[in-house]
């Protein structure tokens, strides 16, 4: 049960103090990480009238904020500019800055091993970090991605080493970040947030700060293990539903029917059916990523996540389809996959976005190699990307390069493309997104 003002005022002063900062504006707020998620919610905290000051380990990052220079697609240019040259955000590499925040959000990568283990090491810097300088009265929000029990299996040890008690002194919640590059609908600002704080007053008080801030509803839960197993679901929801979809293409292609007109088909069901669509691969850095924290976490418990793993084994097979794909295309037109000039569109994950991380175009990249193929990327939201340790930069879309290619190979459905010219002067298309449906194409073009 949340505890109420009144219930506080007798139970926890300290907690009444720091209320009444997020209330009036008055309390600095930190967020470690000014990456897609952290600079985001930095920009809609200063927004909200807060004082910000953003940490980051990436001295480059901190220089651009403090210039007003935006890198994140989903922060407004001139806001960022203008909160910064009213004071309201600042950015810097100096944790010991930590002791002038009244409340921090943690913000920073939770990526896999080489072994699809977690590496929560982002996670347990910034915690030791914000352990040196914590103060009575301070609020700690983790919102990176992990699994169930990090807030407080990990995160307040670490913090309560400094002496001061949990609950008590300070306060520790998890909040799940909710954040879709691209998405027109929803942001930071609108989504709906989720709360679980270690203790009831944990909770109120974070929750407090994120209705200063949202415009979406602040759902509280009972505790941090509960939020963050729901950010796990939320992910591997999609990822399952993804890879039946995936699965779907694959049998579809086999027995000669549209993958496409078949979901199209379901989707007019009005119930018991959300459509899901099938690609070259999974990206980015939450549905490939987070449901293996669970499995991960699972073993523990001597259980198996056999769906989970079976649907991540799907996906991860998908760059290995389309390839064996492009083979088959290009053989039935007496063209080996060897020898051939392939111009890849798109290595952004997904559509309209200047992130690459996880993005299954590059093990396609690497597959059209071993195979011995030319390719060329063109990307008008990435200029270059990392690739097996090098830097390859990406290029335009001319007409030139589409009438040398032998195969147009879509993996990334951008809005900039101008997929008419594509269809009028390929030789050959692969379309992995069913970016064409909309114009009549002759038999040149091959969908997935």
């Amino acid at each position: 049960m949340v505890l109420n003002l009144k219930e506080l005022e007798v139970q926890n002063p300290v907690a009444i103090e720091l209320l009444n900062k997020l209330e009036t504006k008055t309390a600095t707020i930190g967020v470690v990480g000014l990456g897609y998620v952290g600079l985001p919610l930095a920009v809609e905290k200063a927004k909200a009238g807060y004082n910000v000051i953003g940490f980051d380990i990436q001295e480059k990052r901190t220089e651009m904020v403090n210039q007003g220079i935006n890198y994140i697609g989903d922060v407004v240019d001139e806001e960022l500019a203008d909160l910064v040259k009213s004071g309201k955000l600042i950015a810097t590499t100096d944790y010991s800055r930590i002791k002038d925040v009244d409340a921090v959000a943690i913000c920073v990568p939770t990526p896999l091993d080489t072994y699809k283990q977690p590496d929560i090491s982002y996670v347990v810097n910034s915690a030791k970090e914000i352990a040196k300088y914590i103060h009575k009265g301070m609020l700690v929000v983790l919102e990176s991605t992990t699994y169930p029990g990090t807030t407080e299996e990990v995160l307040k040890p670490i913090l309560e080493e400094s002496g001061l008690v949990c609950g008590e002194d300070f306060f520790l919640a998890y909040s799940p970040e909710r954040v879709d590059p691209g998405n027109k609908q929803y942001n930071t600002k609108n989504t709906p947030k989720v709360v679980g704080g270690v203790t009831p007053t944990c909770t109120l008080v974070a929750s407090t700060m994120y209705r200063n801030v949202l415009e979406g509803d602040v759902h509280e839960v009972s505790s941090p293990k509960v939020a963050e197993m729901e950010k796990i679901l939320e992910n591997t929801f999609r990822n399952i539903n993804i890879a039946l979809a995936n699965e779907m293409a694959i049998l579809c292609h086999k027995m000669g029917i549209d993958v496409w007109e078949v979901i199209d088909a379901a989707a007019t069901k009005p119930y018991g059916f959300m459509p899901f669509y099938p690609g070259p691969g999974l990206g980015g850095h939450c549905i490939p990523i987070d449901p293996w924290y669970l499995t991960w976490k699972a073993r523990e418990y001597n259980y198996h996540t056999r769906l989970i793993e079976i649907a991540g084994e799907i996906n991860d097979s998908m760059p290995d389809f389309v390839v064996q794909r492009c083979i088959e295309i290009l053989n039935e037109h007496g063209k080996a996959l060897k020898g051939s000039n392939i111009l890849v569109l798109g290595v952004a994950y997904k559509k309209d976005i200047d992130d690459y991380r996880e993005s299954p175009v590059l093990p396609i990249l690497t597959k059209l190699t071993k195979a011995g193929a030319n390719w060329t990327v063109v990307d008008p939201h990435v200029k270059e990307f990392k690739w097996n340790g090098k830097l390859v930069e990406t290029k335009d879309l001319h007409e030139v390069d589409i009438e040398e290619a032998d195969l147009v190979l879509i993996t990334t459905n951008h809005s900039a493309f101008d997929f008419e010219m594509v269809a009028e002067k390929a030789k050959l298309i692969f379309d992995t997104r069913n970016s064409l449906r909309e114009l009549k194409i002759s038999s040149k073009y091959n969908k997935l």
